[in-house]
């Protein structure tokens, strides 16, 4: 084999590590009552909050931001702040299929029709098949996929696996700028929602773009990015660790040959939709808490809408302050590429 003896090294403690908790000490310190303290000591610093982002505020999304900031309610407190302020402007929860399709058309992201092994939602991703120029469009269909992929968790499950295939990827796929944007929006605003994200086949150039990029990420979600590589044994044994391989699509070393039929997919998240709207306009379970009337839950939304004055926040809004940019690279018009977006991913049975 002509792997480096580091890559084989870096697969085999991947291989070893899928199997151990993400936890850090410090949390599996924590009783269980400790952190429905620390929980609900969040839930007193964010204060009474409107219909929609009482329902985002559960205990479990609490836990996350809790997670996230290693059991720090400040910290916590400040980062789920920052994130209501972002789904009040943002309202990603009201984003629907027609309005991002155009996206959608190359596959280039899309959430599978099979889950892993322990029931993650899984999103392929295709880099080389980004068929649009605007950072905004980009990031908008980002969301609309990470809250679909959210949506369809089951009970007890809250995070996901991403599929990267790197198939026709070249340099003109490479944006610092769309990636510096699209680790903002996920570590702020959807925090320990990765269980694990597996770089299929990545070329040799793309390693010093990791290089320039993993800076901007926390080193815990460093830590899920996983390099795996179709010419090397342990690989297999990593997918097949994750998944059924029958259900697998055949990009990533699976059985499945069906391909990626926009037609099909359109159909499901236009059902999807519809259950969002269901989701975030179900009642509020109002014996947890009791809750604001309406000109009090104005008045408090205003308040977060206003609390800039920290310079975390203050770097929240340089960062999606980009959204009507225009990429600077020019989009791949590599017909074998193209053919591969429309032939590769395999989602729909």
């Amino acid at each position: 084999s002509h792997l480096t003896t580091n890559r084989k090294a870096s697969l085999e403690a991947m291989s070893a590590g899928l199997k151990k908790s993400t936890s850090n000490g410090f949390e599996n310190s924590l009783t269980t009552k400790d952190q429905q303290e620390k929980i609900n000591e969040v839930r007193k610093l964010i204060g009474p909050l409107s219909d929609k982002l009482s329902l985002y505020c559960s205990d479990a999304s609490i836990s996350r931001y809790l997670r996230a900031r290693n059991w720090n309610v400040k910290k916590a407190t400040k980062m789920l702040k920052a994130t209501l302020k972002w789904r009040l402007e943002y309202k990603p929860e009201n984003i629907r299929w027609d309005e991002i399709a155009f996206e959608a058309e190359t596959g280039k992201i899309y959430r599978s029709s099979y889950m892993d092994r322990l029931g993650r939602t899984v999103l392929v991703m295709r880099p080389s098949c980004q068929n649009s120029k605007s950072t905004r469009a980009q990031i908008k269909y980002l969301v609309y996929c990470m809250e679909n992929a959210i949506l369809n968790l089951p009970q007890g499950q809250e995070q996901m696996v991403w599929l990267i295939d790197f198939h026709g990827f070249n340099m003109s796929h490479i944006s610092v700028k769309v990636t510096k944007e699209t680790a903002h929006v996920l570590q702020e605003h959807y925090p320990e929602r990765l269980g694990v994200a597996i770089l299929y086949n990545p070329p040799k150039f793309f390693e010093p773009f990791w290089k320039v990029v993993k800076p901007f990420l926390e080193p815990k979600t460093a830590n899920k990015v996983k390099f795996v590589y179709s010419d090397d044994p342990n690989s297999k044994k990593i997918i097949e660790e994750l998944f059924d391989m029958n259900q697998i699509e055949s990009a990533f070393g699976g059985n499945d040959n069906t391909g990626f039929n926009i037609n099909k997919f359109a159909e499901r998240m236009r059902e999807d939709d519809k259950r969002m709207a269901s989701f975030w306009s179900r009642p509020i379970d109002t014996t947890a808490a009791s809750q604001p009337d309406a000109t009090t839950s104005s008045s408090l939304n205003a308040t977060i809408l206003e609390s800039d004055s920290d310079a975390s926040e203050e770097k929240t809004e340089k960062s999606s302050s980009h959204e009507d940019d225009v990429e600077e690279f020019p989009v791949d018009d590599n017909v074998p590429a193209r053919i591969s977006c429309s032939k590769g991913a395999n989602d729909e049975k």
